[in-house]
């Protein structure tokens, strides 16, 4: 029985060994035909980037994360769209009209957009039309489709089936709210909202997924999953750059699917991709000073671009003393929350734990980027570690009384930002723990109000103010948020409701703040930072933007030889 052992252990060894060495050539053939495509190709304008996360589906109904959003936007084209100060501009609609009641949205729409050309319109050119719109409006709706993004449609009146979405004719489009909503023409931005025709969806069914057929600046060439998807130019392309040369200006765009970012960073050194996206722990401190600026080995290839993301990282606390978790926390007291906010130098934090990307959350739950945020504001927290004593000595807590004992939950990317916070409550007079456990856990915990202190972030799905300022609007805590703290305040939801059936201006943005400033008053929540958009671009590409909402937008890149 030992013989055969050692002649199996041999055996597997070998067959192990084989299948390193294939996996190692086949991976440096992989590459190697990535970084030569542009050879294969002379005077051809080829964007090349990676996707770490991969890509499963090609349809915008199921676009509900980055990397998805990203390659969609690339494809397919909505009704409006937002250029990169989130100003929503036209796009398939040339222009629209809103009713005086707030209401009713009539969308006028280009007669020259066409859809790729595909099969199943048997040689034919297909224009999209107003009757478009409705059928990728009412799928997305469509309990049956089970679209992460059904819920935009919550404010249509009715049935989306029947009343919402109306053709009055091919080129005019009519959509009916159930009350005032002022985000709407924002959320009609998002990749959700791109039409589709009903043909395509019909014959493809389930593998539409793979089968994309949209408007877009480029058309899905070629995909083998996992490893390789070529987007390729839509010469029939409706947009057009101000001296009339139709968009896009690059040929194709290649994408590639290494998983492992630092793998993909060496790629990038080498000049084989020509942007990334963020910062990996594997690679910051090689391409960043701890001050956040560009290794100077770098910047005579590589440009860095820097702008506000609109996401928001914080910690939450539970604030429902209904609830038994809640009664006989330390956390229930506003005393202690505050003292929380008062306890740990941000600046710090940014600079030591990332290099220097992100903006200290001194202020409110609204970020940078969006116009409510005010970096003067007499709101928020700064580090006071004095007022935080005070503050714990006000709650009961001192000389001759146990230290307040609370524990943060959070996953294991977080752990130096949470171990950092709490390293600091210590020295202020908590007794601080952390708790980590794995990314569904938490979200199934967090939903289900079983977390007295959490990390969480925000990223907004749509550029307004008022999907951050939902958080804590008290008819929001259902087990699918978004208010996971059970915040719950009369005037607030007033006030929330109000803003409802503003229009964009001064007193909606007053509003805002007067709402922020209440919320960091009684402190459910606790404010890191406010993210950053970061991107490193090769120098021989120009055109490649940056926006608060981080969508990639190649239709304006262009490409030089070196």
């Amino acid at each position: 029985m030992r013989e055969y052992s050692i002649f199996a252990e041999i055996v597997i060894g070998m067959r192990f060994r084989y299948f390193v060495i294939i996996f190692f050539v086949s991976f440096s053939v992989l590459i190697t035909s990535c970084s030569r495509q542009t050879h294969r190709h002379p005077g051809k304008m080829i964007f090349r980037y990676n996707e770490a996360a991969g890509l499963v589906n090609l349809d915008p109904a199921f676009s509900k994360d980055l990397p998805h959003i990203w390659v969609c936007n690339q494809l397919y084209n909505g009704l409006v769209q937002l250029d990169d100060s989130l100003h929503v501009r036209p796009a398939i609609a040339r222009r629209w009209t809103i009713s005086p009641n707030g209401k009713t949205y009539t969308f006028f729409l280009r007669k020259d957009v066409f859809f790729h050309n595909d099969p199943v319109f048997h040689g034919k050119k297909r224009r999209v039309t107003a009757a478009d719109f409705v059928f990728s409006f009412q799928r997305v709706a469509n309990p049956k489709t089970a679209s992460p993004g059904s819920w935009i449609f919550e404010w249509v009146a009715g049935s989306p089936s029947k009343k919402a979405f109306t053709a009055l004719n091919d080129s005019v489009l009519q959509i009916r709210l159930k009350q005032p909503f002022s985000p709407f023409l924002s959320i009609l931005a998002m990749e959700y909202c791109s039409v589709v025709p009903r043909e395509a969806v019909e014959f493809y069914g389930n593998s539409f997924r793979k089968h994309p057929v949209g408007t877009g600046p480029f058309f899905l060439k070629n995909w083998v999953e996992g490893v390789k998807m070529v987007l390729q130019k839509n010469p029939d392309y409706f947009e057009r750059d101000k001296t009339g040369h139709r968009l896009p200006y690059l040929d194709a765009v290649s994408i590639s699917f290494l998983r492992d970012k630092m793998t993909a960073f060496l790629e990038f050194s080498k000049g084989k991709l020509d942007f990334i996206s963020g910062i990996a722990p594997s690679y910051k401190d090689e391409i960043l000073t701890r001050t956040g600026q560009l290794r100077h080995k770098f910047s005579d290839r590589i440009k860095m671009l820097k702008a506000p993301y609109l996401n928001t990282e914080y910690l939450g606390i539970l604030v429902d003393t209904n609830l038994t978790i809640v009664k006989h926390s330390p956390l229930r007291l506003r005393a202690i929350r505050q003292a929380i906010n008062y306890s740990f130098d941000r600046k710090k934090m940014i600079k030591y734990l990332r290099n220097g990307i992100g903006i200290p959350g001194n202020k409110g739950i609204i970020p940078p980027g969006l116009p409510a945020y005010d970096a003067r504001a007499d709101y928020g927290y700064s580090y006071q570690p004095e007022k935080a004593r005070r503050l714990l000595l006000q709650a009961g807590f001192g000389p001759g009384h146990p230290p307040p004992s609370v524990t943060l939950a959070t996953t294991s990317e977080y752990v130096d930002l949470c171990k950092y916070v709490q390293s600091r409550l210590n020295v202020t007079g908590f007794d601080a723990h952390i708790n980590v456990m794995p990314a569904g856990t938490m979200r199934e915990m967090k939903a289900e109000a079983k977390l007295p202190f959490f990390r969480a972030s925000w990223i907004a799905d749509y550029p307004d103010e008022e999907n951050y300022l939902s958080l804590f609007y008290s008819k929001n805590f259902t087990p699918d948020g978004p208010n996971y703290t059970h915040f719950s305040n009369s005037v607030f939801d007033k006030m929330y409701e109000k803003s409802l059936k503003m229009v964009r201006g001064k007193s909606r943005r007053k509003l805002y703040r007067s709402m922020d400033s209440l919320v960091m008053n009684e402190a459910p929540v606790v404010i890191l930072y406010y993210d950053e958009v970061v991107r490193f671009v090769q120098k021989n590409v120009s055109g490649l933007g940056i926006n608060p909402v981080n969508l990639l937008k190649l239709k304006y890149v262009r490409k030089i030889r070196r």
